[in-house]
């Protein structure tokens, strides 16, 4: 009892020096947002400052068309975690109950994938979108999430597997096709995990910069993390105001992923109960 007690107390503390390492970062780029010129400047760093501005929100809010560039950013985070979710679904759901010559190959093929770095894949997407027209647009961040993401694949098959084939068997018999099962019987247990799958596409598409500074070229069309660098290009030495849109940027993230923390983890965990 008293080395499990011992082990247990020191395991939490690792993981409290660990959070605390990790929340550094943040915490002196919250309090830098709210620093005066002339705090700003000062060596050593002045943790929390003794006078606290707004104005930086202000001026940093300003400097780009912040309300376009969040529509921009929830067009392509609401679409392209649509189609994660219906795409990587279906896809999961063939690979799990419907018997086909093929499948496990495809199964292991599918992951597989993921190892290719997206850098080897740039260039010809890059040159097939450019040939069918979707540059400057949002199709190549959305259309290709239609198609089903290797990760989700794999996580949502692994939550299929987990439903008792007999309640499948049991419709077929009384008549029900495929997709009848897929979204009568599969989907409305698997909640939890498709909750997952949305909050890590959305979380993937929200903090995308390579994929809009590849297609996009109409600052019309930036989204927040694009319009980000080039306000931190021009204005780099402004820490105040780069800051506090930074700030402004990352807060939604934070709100989602503590509202959603217990249907995430809960979607993660439920994954792996049967391969």
């Amino acid at each position: 009892m008293y080395r499990r007690l011992m082990r247990a107390m020191a395991a939490h503390a690792v993981l409290i020096a660990l959070g605390i390492v990790f929340l550094l970062p943040f915490v002196w780029m919250v309090t830098t947002s709210l620093k005066t010129v002339d705090v700003l400047n000062t060596f050593p760093v002045v943790w929390f400052p003794d006078k606290i501005t707004f104005s930086n929100y202000v001026d940093g809010l300003q400097v780009f068309p912040f309300a376009r560039y969040f529509l921009n950013t929830m067009i392509v985070c609401v679409f392209s975690t649509l189609g994660a979710v219906l795409s990587s679904s279906f896809i999961a759901y063939g690979l799990a109950y419907i018997d086909r010559p093929g499948r496990n190959v495809v199964f292991v093929a599918l992951p597989a994938t993921m190892m290719i770095p997206f850098y080897v894949t740039m260039v010809p997407l890059f040159s097939l979108f450019r040939e069918m027209g979707w540059t400057n647009t949002y199709l190549p961040l959305i259309v290709p999430h239609f198609f089903g993401g290797p990760f989700f694949v794999f996580l949502l098959r692994q939550f299929f597997r987990g439903i008792p084939r007999d309640l499948l068997d049991a419709a077929r018999v009384d008549g029900a096709g495929e997709l009848r099962i897929y979204a009568r019987i599969v989907l409305p247990p698997a909640k939890r995990a498709l909750a997952a799958v949305a909050l890590f596409q959305f979380l993937a598409a929200w903090g995308d910069l390579l994929g809009p500074l590849i297609y996009l070229s109409d600052s019309d069309m930036y989204t927040l993390s694009l319009g980000l660098t080039y306000y931190s290009t021009q204005y780099s030495t402004q820490f105040g105001p780069l800051l506090a849109a930074s700030t402004v940027i990352i807060i939604p993230v934070i709100v989602l992923f503590f509202l959603a923390q217990r249907t995430f983890i809960q979607g993660i965990t439920l994954t792996g109960v049967k391969g």
